[in-house]
């Protein structure tokens, strides 16, 4: 009874290995889990996916790595970690950054690591922006920047922008802190949260469709009500230690994620 039983198992050694390598295959397939794996990657920026959701945004958003890419104010470089290295090879990564303490910020975070950004192209925004080819822009994305056009009144002009540099059917993806509707519309101005439909009508001004929108980086934890805006949360938690068992336990803040669309001629 031993020899059939031993064969029997002998037998089924290959199948779990086959489908073992399908797994890893199939991850390694994923370019954009490939991305944002990738060992260049601080270990501060990787602690904050659960709260940013990286591969889904990008997947929701439509990015691949054969696109040509503007991520509009970096900063400090968070999904410039995932970008650049999803583009580097086939693809074209533009790194648009409002010139400024964040611009030459910005060029440090390029330079410490020219193996992965060195492809990046830094565009200082606004005086170098036409560098960027008009109609020439698969997918423009900006997370947490529109509520800084807003405060600075530069909104229209900025969305205008990534109009002009998209091609006809260009995506816009947009992800920012989000305002209860029924709120009061002054409170844009100084707490670092939007309404959605706010975001809606700037695209649609510019001359952009909504085409939807995801819940993945909602967080129904977030009142958006706090005594410092948006800043009183994670990751800047502006009380410093007044309270801030209380704001780690509520996370980062609710943020709606809208996908537009440049319309095809």
């Amino acid at each position: 009874m031993r020899l059939p039983l031993l064969l029997a198992a002998a037998a089924l050694l290959p199948v779990g290995a086959a489908v073992a390598q399908h797994a890893g295959h199939h991850k390694a397939s994923d370019p954009i889990a490939a991305a944002i794996a990738a060992p260049s990657r601080t270990a501060k920026n990787v602690a904050r996916d659960p709260y940013r959701h990286p591969a889904q945004t990008l997947a929701f958003f439509g990015v691949t790595p054969t696109q040509t890419v503007v991520e509009y104010a970096p900063s400090g470089g968070w999904y410039s970690e995932i970008l650049a290295p999803l583009l580097r090879d086939h693809g074209t990564f533009y790194a648009l950054q409002p010139t400024g303490r964040y611009l030459d910020g910005y060029k440090t975070f390029l330079a410490e690591k020219p193996q992965v950004y060195d492809k990046v192209k830094l565009v200082p925004f606004p005086e170098e922006t036409a560098s960027i080819p008009a109609n020439s822009v698969d997918t423009v994305l900006t997370f947490r920047n529109v509520h800084n056009m807003v405060m600075a009144d530069s909104q229209a002009a900025t969305f205008k922008a990534f109009f002009n540099m998209l091609k006809p059917g260009g995506t816009l993806g947009v992800v920012d802190h989000r305002l209860p509707e029924d709120r009061d519309t002054a409170l844009e101005k100084s707490s670092g949260y939007l309404k959605v439909s706010t975001i809606r009508a700037i695209a649609q001004a510019a001359g952009f469709e909504y085409v939807g929108a995801s819940e993945v980086n909602a967080n129904p934890k977030d009142t958006a009500d706090w005594p410092k805006g948006v800043w009183t949360l994670p990751p800047t938690l502006s009380q410093k230690d007044v309270d801030k068992d209380k704001y780690l336990a509520i996370g980062e803040s609710d943020r709606m994620t809208l996908k537009f669309r440049k319309p095809a001629k």
